[in-house]
């Protein structure tokens, strides 16, 4: 009979794991000296270019809108130029218009360009861009109303709305004048003064009385941040000695 010993001190022996390096997958590569992949490579340049310029020239003119409108809001009659009409934005003006039409018929005046200041009992329509300084011209135009003088701005757009009338010019001539202004000296802050343009109402809110010389011209200096009224006539009333000036902003 025949023994077979069995020897386990192998189980004793430690078993060292041994790494195995992996090789990495080799990226296929296209010699840049290849005509083929100088061309892919020009082209794809290009194709990008291009859709770049393209996007560019889409979307620059809405970011200069946004931009400008932004920085610079639009009064509402200069953003309906930049901004497409819709139909309930013209239901509304349309309804501006009616209730302003009502109410400057109350008034006995109409909705081109009149002013209207309620604590006086003051009604005249105005005279559009009338030349302070052209004599002639603005003795015409008082004739017939309150002046707007030339070069200030119309309601409804930032900056100043210069108007002017004589309070009586002379004692003499308080039938040839319209003496509108008469009662100017009257307003005091708080006080509403109305004005009706282009179809609609604007209503403004006295803030100071100022009686200065003719050669001030402080109050007169355009604010393009905000929206203010002046209202100017002699002072005192059938004299041209100073200018009583009302200052009013937009409310």
């Amino acid at each position: 009979m025949e023994i077979i010993l069995f020897d386990s001190s192998w189980e004793k022996e430690k078993i060292i794991p041994v790494d195995i390096p992996v090789p990495k997958p080799v990226e296929p590569k296209i010699s840049s000296s290849f005509p083929f992949a100088k061309f892919a490579r020009g082209l794809a340049l290009g194709l990008i270019g291009i859709s770049l310029f393209v996007f560019g020239a889409a979307v620059l003119p809405i970011i200069k809108l946004e931009l400008s409108y932004r920085l610079n809001p639009k009064n509402e009659a200069e953003a309906r130029e930049y901004f497409p009409k819709t139909p309930s934005y013209e239901v509304a003006l349309e309804n501006k218009k009616q209730l302003a039409s009502q109410e400057a018929a109350k008034y006995g005046v109409d909705t081109d360009f009149s002013l209207v200041i309620p604590k006086i009992s003051a009604t005249s329509k105005i005279i559009a861009n009338v030349d302070p300084a052209d004599e002639n011209k603005y003795k015409a135009a008082l004739k017939n109303g309150v002046a707007h003088a030339s070069g200030t701005k119309f309601p409804g757009s930032k900056g100043t709305i210069y108007l002017f009338a004589h309070s009586t010019n002379t004692l003499v001539n308080v039938s040839r004048y319209n003496a509108v202004f008469y009662l100017v000296k009257e307003l005091e802050p708080g006080d509403q003064v109305i004005i009706f343009f282009a179809g609609l109402k604007y209503s403004y809110r006295v803030t100071e009385k100022v009686i200065t010389t003719p050669e001030d011209l402080s109050l007169i200096k355009d604010n393009q941040s905000t929206e203010k009224l002046i209202l100017q006539t002699c002072w005192p009333p059938g004299t041209t000695l100073k200018r009583l000036m009302v200052v009013a902003e937009r409310i």
